[in-house]
C-alpha cells in the first residue's frame, strides 16, 4: 500500500507509471454487475442495514455456484457474506481461534493472514515452503509444526499469493486428512479460483475446493479476482455448522452487514453473461502470463514460481542483487527511474523476502509488455 501511495504522487506530478503491484484485475466489475447498480442507484430505494450475514438472494447464489462449479450442494444458511475476503479472515479467525491457540501458514504468503492472527492474539506458525514443495504446505511439514506445539489450525491458499501455486485434489486430500486427524482446523483460500491456468483436459481446472473433500474446513472465497470487483468490498465464507452462529454474532458487532449496495448488485455476477465475461479477463491474463513467461530470460532474475493461477510472478531477482542489495532497493529504483512498480518479497517472506519481488500481470498484456521494456533498458544502464 506504501507503493501504491507513492505511485499515485507521481503520477500526480505528471509521471507515466506502470503499477504491476497490486492484484487488481484492472477490467472491473462484469457489465451486469454494473448495470444492476446502476439500476438500484437510480431507482431511488432506501439502502438500509441488510442481514448480518447478508441478504437471502445472494447467499443463495453462491450456494447454487458451488453446484455449478465443484458439484458441491450448499445450504445457503451456512453461507456468510462478508466485507470483502479480509472481513471473512476475521471473522473466521475470531470465531475459530482463541488467544494463544497456533496457527499454521506457508511462508511466503500472504502478510494478511499473519497479521490479522497476531492482532488477536494467535501464535503465528510459519512453515517455510520453497520450490521442493512447490511453496505449499505439505502433511511432513504440519507434522514437524505440530510437534513443536499443538496446532489449532492451517491456512492454505490455492492458487497462493504471492506465487501463484496450486495444490492438487491428491495433495489437498492429503493435507485435509492430516488435519482431521489432528484436529486442526483448516481455513481454505480460495479467492483466485477460476483464475487458472490449466493444461488442456487437467482436472480440477478452476481449482479444488476444500468442502469436495471435507465439510468442517472453513472456505473463504471474494468477489475481487474472478469478477474483477476489488473496491466493491465484498466476499464470502463456506462455515462448517458449528461455527455459523458464532459468526454470525461476530458480524452483527464487527461490521452489522456487508455493503448493501454491493450486495443487490452482486447478484447479477452469477448470470451466464457475468461468467463468460469473466472468463474472457481470465484468458487474458492467460495471455499476459505467457507474454511474461517468453520474456522471463530477459528479464534476467532468478528463479521463479510457476504461476499456476492469479497473477503475479514471484522471482528471485538473481543477479540484479549484486547491484541493488534487497529487492527493497530495486524495487524503489524502478519506480522513481523507470516508472515501474513491483512489490518487493518482504512483505510476503520476512527471511528469504529480501531477495524477491512480486510481479502483478493483472493490468494486461499492454502495460506488462511495456513494463518488461522499461525492466530490461533500467538494469542495462
Amino acid at each position: 500500500m506504501d507503493i501504491l501511495d507513492r505511485v499515485a504522487v507521481l503520477r500526480g506530478a505528471g509521471r507515466d507509471v506502470i503499477s504491476l503491484c497490486a492484484g487488481e484485475p484492472s477490467g472491473g466489475a462484469p457489465a451486469e454487475v454494473s448495470h444492476a447498480a446502476a439500476s438500484l442507484h437510480a431507482s431511488g430505494r432506501a439502502l438500509t442495514y441488510t442481514s448480518a450475514l447478508g441478504i437471502r438472494e445472494l447467499r443463495a447464489e453462491v450456494a447454487a455456484h458451488y453446484g455449478r462449479w465443484y458439484g458441491v450442494d450448499v445450504d445457503p444458511s451456512r453461507v456468510a457474506i462478508t466485507t470483502g475476503s479480509s472481513g471473512a479472515f476475521l471473522l473466521a479467525f475470531l470465531a475459530a481461534f482463541e488467544a494463544g491457540d497456533r496457527v499454521a501458514l506457508a511462508r511466503p504468503g500472504y502478510p494478511a493472514y499473519r497479521n490479522i492472527l497476531r492482532a488477536l492474539g494467535c501464535e503465528v506458525v510459519e512453515m517455510d515452503c520453497g520450490p521442493e514443495v512447490r511453496y505449499q504446505p505439505t502433511p511432513e511439514l504440519l507434522a514437524a509444526a505440530h510437534g513443536q506445539g499443538r496446532l489449532a489450525g492451517l491456512v492454505l491458499a490455492s492458487p497462493a499469493n504471492p506465487t501463484g501455486t496450486m495444490v492438487s485434489r491428491a495433495e489437498l486430500a492429503a493435507v485435509t486428512a492430516w488435519c482431521l486427524e489432528h484436529g486442526v482446523r483448516l481455513v481454505s483460500d480460495e479467492i483466485y479460483h477460476g483464475v487458472t491456468y490449466p493444461e488442456p483436459g487437467a482436472p480440477d481446472p478452476r481449482g479444488v475446493c476444500a468442502w469436495e473433500l471435507d465439510e468442517s474446513a472453513v472456505v473463504i472465497s471474494s468477489f475481487s479476482k474472478y469478477w474483477g470487483m476489488t473496491g466493491w468490498r465484498l466476499g464470502w465464507m463456506l462455515l462448517p455448522e458449528d461455527l455459523v452462529r458464532a459468526v454470525d454474532a461476530l458480524a452483527g458487532n464487527v461490521a452489522l452487514c456487508p455493503p448493501a449496495p454491493a450486495q443487490y448488485a452482486a447478484v447479477a455476477a452469477f448470470t451466464a453473461e457475468s461468467y463468460a465475461e469473466c472468463d474472457e479477463a481470465v484468458a487474458e491474463f492467460g495471455r499476459t502470463r505467457r507474454l511474461l513467461l517468453d520474456h522471463a530470460d530477459r528479464l534476467a532474475w532468478g528463479p521463479a514460481a510457476p504461476a499456476d493461477g492469479a497473477f503475479y510472478y514471484y522471482a528471485d531477482l538473481g543477479p540484479q542483487l549484486a547491484t541493488w542489495g534487497s529487492s527493497s532497493a530495486y524495487a524503489a529504483a524502478l519506480l522513481e527511474q523507470a516508472g515501474v512498480a513491483l512489490t518487493p518479497g518482504g512483505d510476503f517472506d520476512d527471511r528469504a523476502g529480501a531477495c524477491s519481488v512480486r510481479l502483478s500481470f493483472a493490468a494486461g498484456s499492454l502495460a506488462v509488455g511495456e513494463a518488461i521494456e522499461r525492466i530490461v533498458a533500467f538494469q542495462q544502464r
